[in-house]
């Protein structure tokens, strides 16, 4: 389905006070989820209001994952089924590597999309679970993603913590909340095998396998049905609900909720 048209200059000024009116305000850090078809918004209209209410001092992130650059990935096998033995290693033999100036992010969205490919955009070099960004401090939180750390203390969502960022969730419930992973990191959450396919720095691709968190998402619905730490701004955009908090008051919930009722 194709996106709707960009908004008017007179659209684009009542969209940036509505994004300030739930909450975004200028020189904030905030990572975004959304989903933006049944706002009937365009994805770089909604980037650039949001550029416009963060101001030149703010910096906007979103979440610009590649699951499927894995052949440990459930999004990998999900491609193969139904595969023979020898489609399946043909497949994943001619499977590009991630390169962070130009694989797209894979599930994530329009607005992700929007904003990895911006003007001045910065990504971080995870080759499964990267950021984008734009803003003052894009370039100082997506650095140093190390491989091990998925959505680690060495990852932008540890960054984020650190910095007291926003999350602002825009048409989308708790079980898409990416700040929640940190907390698996700081309950001891079993780890596993990830492998995937990296760029070589001669141009060409190699597989890499290391050992990280087992990420699982199954109960963040039930930990976000929990959440009242801290202030929780809801409100409405496009007649879609939105929410917006700290991260480090979800991450801090989360880790509490885990320490209890995760075996």
């Amino acid at each position: 389905m194709p996106e709707p048209g960009r908004a008017s200059p007179r659209e684009h000024e009542r969209l940036t006070r509505s994004l300030r009116a739930l909450g975004v305000a200028e020189g904030m850090t905030l990572l975004v989820h959304a989903a933006l078809r049944p706002t009937g918004l365009h994805s770089d209209t909604l980037r650039d209001a949001l550029l416009d209410a963060l101001g030149p001092d703010g910096t906007l992130v979103t979440p610009a994952f590649t699951e499927a650059n894995s052949d440990t990935s459930d999004a990998y096998r999900a491609l193969v089924a139904g595969l023979t033995p020898e489609e399946t290693e043909t497949f994943r033999r001619n499977m590009p590597a991630f390169d962070p100036a130009t694989t797209p992010s894979q599930g994530m969205g329009r607005l992700a999309e929007s904003v990895r490919t911006a003007p001045g955009a910065v990504r971080s070099t995870h080759p499964q679970t990267s950021f984008a960004a734009v803003g003052r401090r894009a370039g100082e939180l997506l650095s140093g993603h190390t491989l091990s750390s998925h959505l680690g203390e060495n990852s932008p969502l540890g960054a984020l913590y650190r910095t007291d960022a926003r999350v602002l969730m825009i048409n989308v419930d708790f079980d898409v909340c990416t700040a929640f992973h940190l907390a698996e990191y700081r309950t001891n959450a079993p780890l596993r095998s990830y492998r995937c396919v990296v760029l070589c720095p001669d141009g060409g691709k190699k597989w890499t396998e290391y050992d990280d968190v087992r990420l699982d998402e199954s109960d963040f619905g039930a930990i976000g049905a929990a959440f009242t730490w801290g202030t929780e701004q809801k409100g409405r955009l496009r007649g879609r609900p939105t929410r917006l908090f700290s991260v480090r008051a979800a991450v801090d919930h989360a880790v509490a909720w885990m320490t209890e009722k995760r075996r």
